[in-house]
C-alpha cells in the first residue's frame, strides 16, 4: 500500500475505534480480520490508541492498521513509528499537512467543504477523508461536487450508519466509508468478539 488511494480499496467500511484498553487491540482486529475486514483505523483520542497500534501492527500484520485523529504536530511520525500503515485527520491545515507529509505514510485528509476538497487537490492530494459527513451535507454534497471535481475520491466518515453506508457507496467518488458501528464500547467492554466479527462480515458484504 503506498499512496491514499489504496487505503480506499482496503475495506468497503473502516472501523472507526477508540481504544480505551489497549489489551482489546489485538482481538478486535483479529475479530474484524475473520469478518473479513482488513483494515482498522485507531483514533489517537485516547491514551490506548498508539500502545494498541503497535500491539496490532506486530501480532496481526495482516491486519492494515492507520492511525484517526490526527491534530497536532508530531503525532504523525509517533504513529508511523508505532506501525500505522496509513494516517488520517479530522480536517486540515497548512503547517499538519507539512508534518503529515513528511512522515512517509499515506494519509486521508479531512476535508468538509468544497475549499477545503480544492485546497487539497492542489496539493496534489485527490483522496480524503469527508467529515463530519451527515453534518457537512452527506450524499446530496458528494453527488453535487462529483460534477465539478471528478477526480477527488473519498472515505466519508461521521454519522453513517449501517443503513445509511450503501447510499454513499453507491456514489462513484466514494472509496469506502468510515463507522463506528463495527466495535461498539459496549462489545469491547464485554470482550464479545464474535459479534464483532458478525458485525464485520455485515459490513464486508457491503462492497
Amino acid at each position: 500500500m503506498n499512496t491514499a488511494a489504496d487505503v480506499l480499496e482496503l475495506s468497503p467500511v473502516v472501523p472507526v475505534v477508540a481504544l480505551d484498553d489497549v489489551e482489546h487491540a489485538v482481538p478486535l482486529a483479529e475479530a474484524l480480520l475473520r469478518g473479513g475486514i482488513r483494515t482498522i483505523e485507531v483514533t489517537l483520542r485516547t491514551a490506548a490508541g498508539l500502545p494498541a497500534i503497535e500491539r496490532i501492527a506486530a501480532e496481526v500484520p495482516e491486519m492494515v492498521a492507520g492511525a484517526g485523529t490526527i491534530t497536532e504536530l508530531g503525532q504523525a511520525k509517533q504513529a508511523a513509528d508505532a506501525g500505522a500503515r496509513y494516517l488520517v485527520t479530522p480536517g486540515t491545515t497548512d503547517r499538519l499537512l507539512d508534518d503529515v507529509d513528511a512522515s512517509g505514510v499515506p494519509y486521508l485528509a479531512g476535508a468538509g467543504t468544497v475549499s477545503e476538497a480544492m485546497r487539497l487537490a492542489e496539493r496534489g492530494v485527490n483522496a480524503m477523508k469527508f467529515f463530519p459527513a451527515e453534518p457537512s451535507g452527506g450524499v446530496p454534497f458528494l453527488k453535487a461536487i462529483a460534477g465539478p471535481l471528478p477526480q477527488l475520491r473519498f472515505c466519508p466518515t461521521g454519522g453513517i450508519s449501517p443503513q445509511t453506508a450503501p447510499n454513499y457507496l453507491a456514489l462513484p467518488n466514494v472509496g469506502c466509508v468510515g463507522g463506528s458501528w463495527l466495535a461498539p464500547k459496549d462489545l469491547l467492554a464485554a470482550g464479545d468478539w464474535a459479534k464483532v466479527e458478525q458485525l464485520a462480515r455485515e459490513a464486508a458484504a457491503l462492497g
